[in-house]
């Protein structure tokens, strides 16, 4: 049975970057993207998702709707809605959404802001911001023994 992915049921409306291209500077849209290639500098998609392909390598501060890494990203993650990491992603930065996912064997260190949509009609105090502290890197301990002695 195949899952249902978020921001994946209009595939035309997607553009591509492939793995072999690589960009330096300010990359803004109004359509979903798929990134597979290289970028360093921002990355501004803020009413559209972004999912960064098993290739992907961004050097970028990153600002969308919704948020797929697969590949290695090293810069801070806003999303309005959510934040996705896959088992093969690896994100050494900060995050802000307000749903997150992170698979087993994704790699992350930094920290985690999730915050609650105001919806019309709440009280400033309805809504509120939760921080995460920081997360490090887990130390290398040797696996624990599935059988017993």
């Amino acid at each position: 049975m195949e899952s249902y992915r978020p921001g994946e049921q209009n595939r035309t409306d997607v553009a591509h970057i492939g793995k072999s291209v690589v960009l330096k500077g300010e990359l803004s849209g109004s359509e979903d993207l798929f990134l597979d290639g290289e970028i360093e500098g921002n990355i501004e998609l803020r009413d559209h998702n972004l999912t960064v392909g098993p290739n992907g390598r961004v050097r970028a501060n990153i600002n969308a709707k919704e948020v797929v890494i697969q590949g290695k990203v090293d810069g801070n993650v806003i999303a309005s809605d959510r934040v996705e990491l896959r088992k093969s992603a690896v994100l050494v930065g900060d995050i802000t959404t307000q749903r997150i996912v992170i698979e087993d064997g994704a790699y992350f260190k930094g920290g985690i802001d999730i915050g609650k949509r105001e919806q019309s009609g709440a009280t400033a105090h309805g809504a509120s911001s939760t921080p995460v502290t920081q997360v490090a890197s887990p130390s290398p301990l040797a696996p624990a023994s599935s059988t017993r002695g």
